[in-house]
């Protein structure tokens, strides 16, 4: 039997499920995530009197006072400057090339430019603005429906947090205390199992409807036209270059590949005469706005994950589910399970710090890898992005559109069923996730 015997007993009462309660009331009432964190976590507190109120302030700095965070809002603002420069139409223009001898080779090619755009910014959301804006009206003129062109770019910008280096990993990182550059390794297998599988399914719904026809052309056609995109273009592949090789070779950190980036794309824009002065501001601002979304709900789970941790809730979790089944199998379903219905109902920032620490002792208990669980557990909440009620991929998508969400999610359903299955296979093969990590790791 893979399972240890855990002796804890724990009884949870009303200082638990009060709290618990008044979270989920106050997200119904669309109350900001980190305010009903903040205000469920100083409950819990003060009813379990586990942890003096006197010490949330410090804890909520300590939340923050990571040297990796400063990462988030570097990869942020590269994504931003990235779009304003017009580097990412040099992405598109690369992938269409890569793709136009395909049937459905427009559709693809938005496929490919939303994985490159999240290998630079690590932010779905702003991959899902960015592409959309470039890819929606031309796929429409490709023949696509508009639902179907939005869900294929909300699809697409799914890849955001699953391919590194993406903000989702950083954090849950530092939650369970696991390097980022590691986590940005392991994950870039099922990274790009995740891009291949929407692309894959793009061209199966293609051929089933033949929204859009790849015109026929030669191989000399093909690599002449990729060649003549390459040069126009080459160098808007230099950030991705220096986050890749200086991450993956160790020689620098994700905040140092961060920054980096952004002083190479703003040179990159100042030479292209693309970016002015004038830019910065709404530059900064608008990246300002996204990483104040994030920050408040890392530093307001600080005391949530130690009102948790002092009342034994992992523990207690860990004895109760255990209690009902020892399969091993059916308990990685059963957390696959809780993470998709979480994703479909809140953000990922706050999925990873409420559910990380209570699902990890789990999987330790089932001799999961815990790289392998982080791996599982961000790609299962990716799902969420194109999943109702919540579903920022297809929010974001409606927004620039006009478009109905609830057509977008229509369409968006075999997306769903292919991350799905990738989501499966990276939990049940431990290799996806940790062959090409040392073999301590492993």
């Amino acid at each position: 039997m893979l399972f240890n015997t855990l002796q804890q007993t724990v009884e949870l009462g009303w200082d638990f499920y009060l709290p618990v309660l008044v979270f989920v009331g106050l997200i119904a009432l669309a109350v900001p995530v980190w305010a009903s964190i903040g205000f469920s976590a100083i409950l819990m507190l003060y009813m379990s009197g586990d942890l003096p109120l006197s010490l949330v302030g410090e804890s909520l700095f300590s939340g923050i006072d990571a040297f990796a965070l400063t990462a988030v809002p570097l990869f942020i603002l590269t994504g931003d400057v990235l779009v304003r420069t017009g580097l990412s139409r040099k992405f598109l223009d690369v992938a269409e090339a890569l793709t136009c001898f395909t049937k459905g080779g427009f559709g693809s090619a938005t496929v490919l430019v939303c994985g490159m755009f999240a290998a630079i910014s690590g932010s779905d959301a702003a991959g899902a603005a960015a592409v959309g804006r470039m890819t929606i009206a031309r796929l429409v003129e490709s023949g696509y429906p508009r639902p179907y062109a939005c869900a294929l770019v909300a699809a697409g910008a799914c890849t955001g947090i699953l391919i590194p280096p993406s903000i989702a990993y950083i954090i849950i990182g530092l939650v369970l205390g696991i390097s980022a550059s590691t986590l940005f390794l392991a994950a870039l297998i099922p990274g790009i199992a995740i891009l291949l599988a929407i692309l894959i399914t793009n061209l199966f719904v293609n051929r089933i409807y033949a929204y859009e026809d790849g015109e026929p052309m030669t191989f000399g056609e093909w690599a002449s036209n990729l060649g003549k995109s390459l040069k126009s273009g080459w160098y808007a592949f230099i950030v991705p270059g220096i986050i890749f090789y200086g991450i993956f070779s160790g020689r620098l950190t994700p905040t140092e590949a961060g920054a980096t980036a952004v002083v190479v794309t703003i040179a990159m824009g100042f030479l292209l005469r693309t970016l002015s002065l004038a830019d910065f501001p709404a530059m900064l601002l608008s990246s300002a706005k996204v990483n104040g979304v994030i920050l408040p709900i890392i530093a307001f789970s600080a005391p949530l994950a130690e009102a948790l941790a002092i009342m034994g809730v992992p523990q207690g979790f860990v004895t109760s589910v255990t209690g009902l089944t020892d399969e091993p199998w059916l308990l990685i379903l059963l957390m696959i399970g809780i993470l998709i219905a979480a994703g479909c109902v809140m953000e990922t920032t706050p999925n990873i710090v409420i559910l990380a620490p209570i699902l990890k002792p789990l999987a330790d208990n089932i001799g999961m890898n815990e790289i392998q669980f982080c791996i599982m557990m961000i790609t299962a909440l990716g799902v969420g992005f194109i999943t109702p009620p919540l579903g920022l991929n297809l929010f974001v998508v409606a927004g620039i559109t006009g478009e109905s969400i609830l057509k977008i999610a229509a369409r968006a359903v075999p997306f769903v069923l292919c991350m799905f299955i990738v989501v499966l296979l990276i939990a049940y093969i431990p290799a996806i996730s940790t062959t090409l990590l040392p073999e301590i790791y492993k």
